[in-house]
């Protein structure tokens, strides 16, 4: 990409975020013309041009996605990893004596607002915190609906937190998995939320490295950085329909990750990770779930509801869920919250059980030095 093309481009990212999707086509078309792609432009309603590959026009992942097992009504401008707003249930309802509010984070690196799932106590106590990062346009109620995290990890005892991305920081309310400023160690978001799982921490007496995260689409990216950054804040992590830390560093090379191209992200792989990703993903493609976990292991077929997957446990514990004619949508997710697949297999039952694992390990681990 030459100087001047890279600049129209953050240009225009820049008119995105400024709800100004015009001024951005413009400045995509006229960059194009100067590249002789001129030609690659599609009419859309309305007077706005489309462009083929599709391009930022309302945010870095702003459409509604056509692929999954919802529908999306009416189209949208680009191909993403946004995830469609659709009518969703009514209140959140929880148990007696469990507890289910709303919060606000601050610190050196920002804030962020989250709601919070605490399961009803227990002489033990709980047994940790699991931090889930919704997908594009989604919110943490309509996450906790959509994948029932709340009944499993009532029943697992984990405490549930839904950090909230605001319109304000993306306007389709994405996790900013792509920009550099935001894929490191105590800076920018990966920063704000480390800094919600440590305060969780905290305030329920938890061991330090008792924290977990879990995401969809662009929710799953940022939680594989999340696991590569804080390797000795989170034990373990999920991610769904997501991408490796560090696959992209800008719009252009995020397109090609999602696409499958491009390069693979530093990966040190030093805590294990469940991966779920659907073989007829053209959201996300599956290829970024084999950049996640791969090399050696045991691999197991399975079927449930009429579908095929393959289960592979790696070397190092992390396991790989490869769902056949499954598109970009959470496995066993509750109909009533968006972009849910119900048919299985159960993501959500399967992360808390990985999860749990890890500290069943790591506890024998332990144990068995100090002898």
């Amino acid at each position: 990409m030459n100087t001047d093309f890279e600049t129209a481009m953050r240009r225009a990212l820049e008119k995105t975020r400024a709800s100004d999707p015009a001024a951005a086509t413009a400045l995509i078309q006229e960059a194009l013309v100067d590249k002789g792609l001129a030609d690659s432009r599609l009419a859309l309603p309305g007077g706005l041009e489309r462009l083929k590959p599709p391009a930022p026009f309302e945010n870095p992942f702003g459409s509604l996605m056509r692929d999954g097992c919802r529908p999306c009504a009416g189209g949208g401008l680009m191909q993403g990893l946004a995830l469609p707003r659709l009518p969703t249930g009514g209140k959140i309802e929880v148990p007696e004596g469990a507890r289910y509010e709303t919060r606000i984070h601050s610190g050196s690196a920002g804030s962020r607002g989250y709601t919070l799932y605490i399961p009803t106590s227990r002489p033990e106590g709980f047994r940790g915190v699991v931090l889930m990062l919704h997908g594009c346009t989604q919110t943490p109620d309509d996450f906790a609906r959509g994948t029932r995290m709340n009944e499993a990890a009532e029943k697992a005892g984990l405490i549930v937190a839904y950090p909230e991305q605001s319109r304000a920081h993306n306007i389709q309310s994405c996790w900013n998995w792509f920009r550099p400023e935001d894929q490191a160690r105590d800076r920018g978001e990966p920063g704000i939320l480390a800094g919600i799982a440590r305060a969780l921490l905290a305030e329920f007496d938890l061991p330090s490295d008792r924290a977990f995260v879990a995401g969809l689409s662009a929710g799953g990216a940022m939680a594989a950085i999340l696991a590569e950054a804080y390797p000795d804040l989170f034990a373990a992590a999920g991610v769904h329909s997501g991408l490796p830390a560090g696959a992209a560093n800008d719009i252009v090379s995020a397109f090609a990750a999602m696409r499958g191209e491009g390069r693979d992200g530093p990966r040190s792989q030093r805590r294990p990770m469940i991966v779920f990703h659907g073989l007829a993903d053209t959201t996300v493609a599956p290829v970024n779930g084999d950049r996640l976990v791969s090399g050696a292991g045991i691999e197991t077929r399975h079927e449930g509801n009429g579908r095929t997957w393959s289960r592979l446990i790696a070397s190092d514990g992390s396991e790989l869920w490869r769902v056949e004619q499954a598109g970009h949508a959470w496995f066993g997710g509750d109909p009533a919250g968006s972009y849910t697949d119900p048919l299985g297999p159960d993501a959500t039952g399967e992360m808390l059980r990985f999860f749990t694992q890890v500290v069943e390990i790591d506890v024998a681990r332990s144990e068995i030095s100090s002898r």
